[in-house]
């Protein structure tokens, strides 16, 4: 039972990373940072939203490793 919530929440905080990872904004200045640089134009910088989408996606890495550890344990 243990287990399985915690694999729950496991997969629910991978899930987490890879969503707040993916909305941040690149910092490459290939073609991408070409094409970022005219919709900063048009949009305006977000770097608040960058900022918060940091501390979201620290905050799910150290949930993952934490459930990591603990479902190593419960499951050892």
């Amino acid at each position: 039972m243990l287990s399985t919530i915690l694999t729950i929440l496991h997969v629910l905080f991978a899930l987490g990373i890879i969503t707040t990872v993916l909305l941040q904004s690149g910092r490459s200045a290939g073609l991408s940072g070409a094409i970022s640089g005219g919709a900063e134009q048009l949009f305006g910088k977000r770097k608040g939203m960058d900022e918060l989408l940091s501390r979201i996606s620290t905050g799910f890495a150290i949930a993952f490793m934490l459930t990591a550890i603990i479902l190593t344990v419960v499951n050892g």
